[in-house]
């Protein structure tokens, strides 16, 4: 049987979503053995990295979802289909489908209305075509078996990797850049999406005049046609705090390496991969305790509870006063995230694709080399 990828991802900005479904392909592709990789079918508009993929067929006709419901299926004939980014060609059988999160139904106000009304139309339309469902924590399985009636054995969870960092050379000038210090400042990655908690953090951050020294950096914007606007778009002026807006994998990295620890007070997750690539950075790491965040930091992160800001300053206090407690919390998330290997999940997928259609996996390359 014939397998092929739907890549619109390849055209859009690297986001969460997009991270996993271009280093799921990257890592399949570099498992497989040579000529055996995964087709990758590709909107005109293709961009990097997804442009670096192996194995691209192109289609130049239309683009965005009128590409994704017309132009694919059509090409995708007598293939299946492995869609790793939510959606998926609503009348198309034979396919498999990597659903993130149920956020549209558990949080619906983070939401522009047409963004919701378009995803929820998608996942409702999704049992009937029977596709096996991939999904990236048991929390998000929960939550998918939940609001759309399903199975549990017909959704299997694949975990994402962390170790894409290793390709990703650190740029410390963005520590110039925001004239910060090694070890005085505190990363605050997601910003302006409501689920982020961004203004419990400002509130707690308000309750800190005992650290004056300690700086914190939010990373991060927001787009107006996916996330709702609930009053955070206008940022909080404040010497101890830097808007750094977005900033490229390199200076993310730099920063992680640097910071005094990542506070992510998060809502609601599908899996959390920001707390988990900061562990891997080394980065001590201050989290919410909800959905499926502690699948993610398990035992190598500092719990907070997400709701107070009296909770999270006292986390943030406790990280940033002991420099000894800031040590083995680098060790810890270190030793954790080493664990979270893309080829690894590129191994079940493979397993599950191949296992669906009934045949034998292809002998695969010794070593994936996908990190």
């Amino acid at each position: 049987m014939a397998f092929a990828i739907n890549g619109k991802f390849t055209s859009q900005p690297i986001t969460g979503v997009q991270r996993v479904a271009y280093e799921l392909t990257r890592a399949m592709q570099m498992y497989a053995t040579p000529g055996g990789e995964l087709e990758v079918f590709v909107p005109p508009n293709v961009v990097a990295p997804g442009a670096l993929l192996k194995k691209q067929r192109r289609f130049p006709w239309l683009r965005g979802t009128l590409w994704e419901q017309i132009t694919l299926p059509i090409a995708a004939r007598g293939t299946t289909l492995l869609n790793l980014c939510n959606t998926n060609p609503l009348f198309k059988r034979g396919q498999i489908v990597m659903v993130h999160d149920m956020a549209v139904y558990d949080v619906p106000h983070g939401f522009s209305r047409k963004f919701r009304l378009w995803y929820r139309l998608c996942f409702a339309l999704l049992p009937h075509t029977h596709p096996l469902i991939l999904t990236v924590s048991t929390f998000s399985k929960m939550r998918i078996c939940h609001h759309l009636k399903i199975d549990p054995s017909r959704v299997k969870v694949v975990t994402p990797g962390a170790d894409h960092l290793d390709r990703i050379v650190s740029d410390p000038k963005v520590l110039e850049r925001f004239e910060l210090t090694k070890d005085t400042y505190c990363v605050i990655v997601g910003s302006l999406d409501p689920r982020k908690n961004l203004h419990r953090v400002l509130d707690a951050i308000e309750k800190l005049e005992h650290l004056r020294a300690v700086r914190f950096v939010v990373v991060g914007g927001k787009n107006p046609r996916v996330f709702n606007s609930d009053g955070t778009g206008h940022p909080v002026h404040s010497s101890r705090i830097t808007w750094a807006g977005f900033v490229s994998d390199a200076e993310l990295k730099a920063l992680y390496e640097n910071a005094g620890c990542l506070v992510f007070p998060s809502l609601y997750e599908g899996f959390g991969l920001p707390p988990l690539e900061a562990m891997y950075c080394g980065c001590p790491v201050i989290a919410s305790a909800r959905t499926s965040i502690p699948e993610a930091c398990g035992d190598a992160a500092m719990y907070c509870e997400a709701t107070s800001a009296d909770d999270i300053a006292a986390k943030i206090t406790q990280m940033m006063s002991d420099a000894n407690l800031r040590r083995e919390y680098r060790a810890a998330g270190r030793l954790h995230a080493r664990e979270f290997r893309w080829e690894h999940s590129a191994q079940k997928v493979l397993e599950l694709l191949y296992g669906r259609a009934g045949e034998r996996l292809p002998e695969l390359a010794p070593s994936a080399s996908a990190s």
